[in-house]
């Protein structure tokens, strides 16, 4: 009889059925971290974010966490509780800041958790509207004849314009002057003036003002040409097919955050880019989104060790650093 009502009980109650089992993750806003100041990326994140919202059930919020090259905002984002609901989008940056930065606070495979590559921007060639000539191998003779003579821009240490001018650099062997600067917003108006001779930009930031032509567009750093700017050669077209050269783009979460929860993170990644408005939308920015093929956490734990290795021996000989 005891045991008959201890059952009856029990089964009485609402917690003992699998219908009150935790609710599926998740039930609440997700931010997405930004480590730059207000710009083009924020575009492509929140096209990806939006969409990756709808499938989550919880709009994805930007939110921008600028300075020091980005690492305050990724250092932010290493400290958040690891639940998910504070994620971080970052570039190549991820992988050249721990040599850029000798004493960094934070270490990209330590303290993150992948989750997916979103998409990869090619770099383009472009000078000053009056600059003499038109061609990669015009401008690739004007650096190595004019030496420090030439003035080559970047937004900024670590940024992927300076990576770009590193590379190229370091292929021509040319000791052109380089001028920093805090973003692509600032160089433009310097290029297009003409105090500025060369710069190496994303596509998503130089789209706009190679399409305007109020700069010259050398080669795209990408192994074929953009429906956006299908007049842009490559470099393999133009005499330098091993200057590749594209940003990646990638979402993490604070290590010690759930499996279940960075795959389900994963899983909203890359049902958004197979949207075709996604898709659409991103082209229009001059830019694609990551195949399926190497969307997966591992990809991006792979592709982040690969980048720390190539990254390393160039910025060390170029003997620029951030502290």
């Amino acid at each position: 009889m005891l045991r008959r009502t201890l059952m009856a009980a029990l089964a009485a109650l609402p917690f003992a059925t699998p219908a009150a089992a935790q609710p599926a993750w998740p039930t609440q806003p997700i931010t997405m971290i930004i480590p730059f100041a207000p710009g083009p990326i924020d575009g492509v994140a929140r096209i990806i974010g939006d969409a990756m919202g709808r499938d989550l059930g919880q709009p994805v919020v930007i939110e921008n966490i600028p300075g020091a090259g980005g690492t305050i905002g990724v250092g932010r984002a290493a400290q958040a509780r690891p639940d998910g609901y504070r994620i971080l989008m970052h570039n190549i940056g991820m992988s050249t800041a721990p040599t850029l930065y000798r004493r960094l606070a934070w270490d990209p495979v330590r303290d993150f958790e992948p989750i997916g590559i979103m998409n990869r921007n090619p770099m383009v060639w472009i000078g000053r509207p009056s600059f003499p000539g038109t061609t990669l191998a015009e401008m690739t003779a004007f650096l190595q004849r004019q030496g420090t003579a030439a003035n080559l821009a970047h937004a900024g240490l670590g940024s992927s314009s300076q990576l770009c001018a590193m590379l190229m650099q370091a292929a021509l062997r040319s000791q052109a002057t380089t001028v920093p600067f805090r973003s692509s917003g600032e160089v433009f108006p310097e290029l297009n003036s003409g105090r500025i001779d060369l710069y190496c930009d994303q596509t998503t930031s130089a789209l706009g003002q190679v399409q305007g032509r109020t700069v010259k567009a050398f080669a795209l750093a990408a192994p074929a040409r953009l429906p956006m700017m299908p007049e842009v050669p490559t470099t393999a077209e133009a005499g330098m097919p091993d200057f590749q050269l594209s940003i990646w783009q990638a979402l993490f979460a604070p290590a010690g955050t759930p499996r279940a929860v960075v795959e389900r993170l994963n899983r909203a990644l890359r049902v958004a880019l197979a949207d075709p408005r996604v898709v659409a939308r991103l082209n229009e920015l001059g830019t694609a989104p990551e195949p399926e093929a190497t969307g997966s956490p591992e990809a991006l734990r792979a592709l982040l060790a690969s980048e720390v290795a190539r990254w390393k021996p160039i910025i060390e000989a170029a003997g620029e650093f951030a502290d």
